[in-house]
């Protein structure tokens, strides 16, 4: 019996600021912690329709973004599939449009993994800066104890580099 294939996909774009949060996580991720051959770290960037071909693959999909969900910055939420398409409808830049275009579609493929999302509610999305926020730096850790702690529930170990 084959393990299933995971992916944990950071979506979004270093150049404005908070919105890079899902690449800086996956970076982050992929510096700190070895995984299993089943799991699949991707740098999903602002390839929205055309990630198509790549979240179709994997059993689970694990994606990283920010959501602008009239939180306070900094706010932490997981979404499951169904979360995902209602919230979101409310994103404000384009690759999210595309990206919830890109799950409607496996949808219609009827080959949808088992998804859900972590997204962090951002302080500034949209000054042309290659660093996050403050307030948004801090929850990076957060959000990769919690990936950490769901590719656990999943039965996958994820070693910590350099332990």
């Amino acid at each position: 019996m084959h393990p299933e294939h995971i992916m944990v996909l950071g979506i979004g774009c270093t150049l404005f600021s908070d919105d890079g949060f899902g690449i800086n996580v996956i970076q982050m991720l992929e510096q700190r912690y070895s995984f299993p051959d089943n799991v699949e770290i991707v740098d999903g960037g602002l390839l929205g329709v055309s990630l198509l071909g790549y979240i179709s693959l994997p059993d689970h999909l694990i994606v990283i973004d920010t959501m602008c969900n009239n939180g306070n910055p900094g706010d932490i939420y997981r979404l499951d599939a169904a979360e995902i398409k209602q919230r979101l409808l409310t994103k404000n830049s384009v690759q999210q449009v595309e990206f919830l275009e890109a799950f409607a579609h496996l949808q219609a493929l009827e080959k949808v993994p088992r998804t859900i999302m972590f997204a962090v509610e951002p302080d500034d999305y949209k000054t042309c800066s290659c660093e996050l926020t403050p307030i948004i730096a801090l929850k990076v850790d957060t959000v990769i104890r919690m990936i950490v702690d769901e590719l656990k529930g999943l039965g996958v170990r994820a070693d910590r580099k350099g332990a």
